[in-house]
C-alpha cells in the first residue's frame, strides 16, 4: 500500500510541473509586456515633449480693458517656442503684476497648447494732462507719470489738483460715483478760494457747469441726472451745490 501511495505522489507531482512552468511563462510574459508599456510610453513622452505639439500654440487674455493684449503677452514671455509644461508661472505672474495698471493676475494651462491669462487692472478715475500726453489718475490719486496712454474720453480731465492731499480727495469722490454720472463729467477743476479751499468746478458733457465742494460733492452730484431733467438744455448755465443746490443762469454777453 505504502508503494502505490508514493507512486501517486511521484505522478502528481511530475503531472503539475508543466503547469507550474506554463503559469511562470505568463508571468514572466506579464512582467515583460509591463515593462515594454512602459518604456514605450517614456519614449512616447520624451518625443511628444521634443516635439511642437508640446509647445504653446494660444495665449488667451481676458480681464483687460486698457492694457494691450500684445503687450500683456510679450510681458508673460510666452511663444509659440514655450513648451506648455515648462511655463515659468511664477516669473510671468511678476513681470505682469510688475505693469503699472494691472493689479493681478492668474495664468494657467488649457490641454493641449492653450495658456489661459486673466488679469485684474487698476481702475482709472481720471487723467491729467501735460505737454500734451495724458497720463491716468488711479483711485489712490497716484498719477502713472511713466505711462502715458491715448485719451479714451470715458473719465475726466483732473484739472489744477497742484497737492497730493486734494488729489487723492477728488479721486475717492469720483470713484464713489455711479458710471453713469462719471461719464457726464468732462472735466474737473481745483479753484480754491480764501474763504474755501475745497472749491471745485465741473464741466459737464452737456454744456453745465457745476459748482461744488470737494468733501461731499460725489453724494450730491448722484442727483445730477434728475437735477438737468428740471432743467431746460437750452439755457445753460452754472448748477450750484453747495449748502443748497440753485440754478444760475449764464447771461449773454
Amino acid at each position: 500500500m505504502e508503494d502505490k501511495t508514493e507512486e501517486k505522489k511521484v505522478i502528481s507531482i511530475e503531472d503539475r510541473i508543466p503547469k507550474l512552468k506554463e503559469e511562470r511563462k505568463k508571468k514572466a510574459n506579464r512582467r515583460l509586456i509591463f515593462y515594454l508599456t512602459i518604456f514605450f510610453i517614456l519614449i512616447a513622452c520624451v518625443v511628444y515633449l521634443q516635439s511642437p505639439y508640446s509647445n504653446v500654440k494660444e495665449i488667451t487674455v481676458t480681464g483687460n480693458d486698457v492694457v494691450p493684449i500684445e503687450e500683456i503677452k510679450e510681458l508673460s514671455g510666452i511663444d509659440d517656442e514655450t513648451n506648455i509644461w515648462m511655463l515659468q508661472k511664477r516669473i510671468a505672474k511678476k513681470d505682469i503684476e510688475g505693469h503699472p495698471l494691472i493689479e493681478s493676475m492668474t495664468i494657467k494651462r488649457s490641454l493641449p497648447q492653450t495658456v489661459k491669462i486673466t488679469v485684474t487692472e487698476f481702475n482709472i478715475i481720471g487723467y491729467t494732462e501735460e505737454k500734451g500726453k495724458y497720463y491716468p489718475v488711479l483711485v489712490d490719486g497716484s498719477v502713472l507719470k511713466d505711462y502715458p496712454m491715448s485719451y479714451r474720453g470715458d473719465r475726466p480731465f483732473i484739472l489744477n489738483f497742484d497737492e497730493q492731499a486734494y488729489m487723492e480727495m477728488i479721486a475717492t469722490q469720483l470713484n464713489e460715483l455711479p458710471e453713469h454720472v462719471l461719464r457726464l463729467i468732462s472735466e474737473v477743476s481745483w479753484e480754491p478760494t480764501k474763504n474755501n479751499k475745497n472749491k471745485i468746478l465741473l464741466y459737464m458733457n452737456d454744456g453745465f457747469i457745476v459748482d461744488a465742494t470737494l468733501r461731499d460733492f460725489s453724494d450730491k452730484m448722484k442727483n445730477y441726472p434728475s437735477i438737468i431733467a428740471q432743467l431746460d438744455p437750452k439755457e445753460k448755465g452754472i448748477v450750484h451745490m453747495g449748502v443748497g443746490i440753485y440754478f444760475e443762469k449764464i447771461k449773454k454777453k
